[in-house]
């Protein structure tokens, strides 16, 4: 018999993915041995940074569920740990009236229930107290609460920006001024989040970035990006934000990307069957489902297809197989997607 040490679960990546199912699995006492090639806490991934947004409204419906149980997965692991880290808003989404991607969203919150309230400009000035700028012609959306597997995942490089706050400004940017984290499906398509990490300062970044090779990224902005950036800022915030000097701050980003920009959460199958479990992809909006997708994870691998199968309208559209003979994946033709 092999002397070496014998594991449950071998999870490659230590990144929030791989730690949450570390963590899942070390709860229903299977031992697991997590594997990472870099230092933790690294910043060659997606999971290093100080913040990250939770929405729940999306305008693909099968992500609901998903993020609804992750939130209070994350208040488990506050108490677990006993301190906060989930900083609870209402999330801004706002964009051209008549832009797909926001109206599914719409469609969306109603058919599920979903609190939420549309607005025009003049309401959420109201709502905002001035401190959110939408343009004639848009609409906003204020809710309650990111062998071999050739899987076409690419890898992009994507920064967030940080920038300064008017002096006198800063409080109307907190939490606790009821200041949203924010999404908006205009052009250029752009997220943030109030300031929190450093007081006189919010993150807004804009949605995407450009292919790369991972081992030799360029670790800085492109100035398009930037520019696209301020004018945004001068249009929703006006003079409350320097945009005008730029990002006093930048922190790269690696993002997974696929096709569709939907996961993948899967048996890997052939010669390895239901032993080995694929996770990846997870396209910039994954962060927020980490303690969900730890939890599906361990299921899968404890309980095989069996387990699969009680979350099947969750994780159905996540399959490796989608893109064999279709390489959109779940991008068909009436599926609203974000810019």
């Amino acid at each position: 018999m092999s002397n070496l040490p014998q594991f449950d679960l071998i999870i490659i990546g230590a990144g929030v993915m791989g730690s949450s199912t570390a963590y899942h699995a070390a709860k229903r006492g299977l031992k697991t041995l997590l594997l990472e090639q870099f230092d933790l806490l690294h910043y060659r991934g997606s999971s290093h940074g100080e913040s990250r947004t939770i929405r729940a409204a999306y305008p693909e419906a099968y992500y609901l569920p998903l993020v609804i149980e992750s939130e209070k997965l994350w208040r488990e692991a506050e108490t677990g740990v006993g301190y906060n880290v989930y900083f609870k808003t209402e999330h801004l989404d706002l964009g051209p009236f008549d832009n797909t991607s926001l109206l599914a969203l719409i469609a969306n919150c109603e058919k599920q229930g979903f609190s939420h309230e549309v607005m025009d400009s003049k309401a959420v000035n109201v709502k905002f107290e001035g401190r959110v700028n939408v343009p004639d012609g848009w609409i906003a959306v204020v809710s309650e609460y990111g062998g071999v597997v050739n899987l076409p995942i690419q890898a992009v490089e994507t920064t967030a920006f940080y920038w300064k706050i008017k002096e006198g400004c800063e409080e109307d940017f907190t939490i606790g001024k009821g200041f949203p984290a924010f999404a908006s499906y205009g052009e250029p398509c752009v997220y943030g989040t109030p300031a929190l990490e450093f007081p006189d300062l919010i993150k807004v970044a804009v949605c995407g970035g450009r292919e790369c090779d991972p081992d030799s990224r360029t670790w800085g902005p492109a100035e398009m990006v930037v520019e696209r950036l301020k004018g945004w800022l001068k249009v929703t915030f006006g003079d409350r934000v320097k945009w005008e000097d730029g990002p006093v701050m930048s922190q790269s980003c690696l993002l997974s990307m696929t096709p569709d920009k939907d996961y993948v959460i899967d048996f890997l199958g052939g010669g390895f069957g239901e032993d080995v479990v694929v996770a990846g992809g997870f396209s910039g909006h994954g962060f927020k489902m980490a303690p969900v997708v730890g939890r599906i994870l361990v299921d899968m691998v404890v309980g095989g297809k069996a387990a699969a199968v009680k979350r099947d309208e969750e994780i159905k559209w996540f399959k490796i197989g989608r893109f064999e003979g279709n390489p959109r994946g779940n991008g068909f033709a009436d599926q609203v997607r974000l810019k």
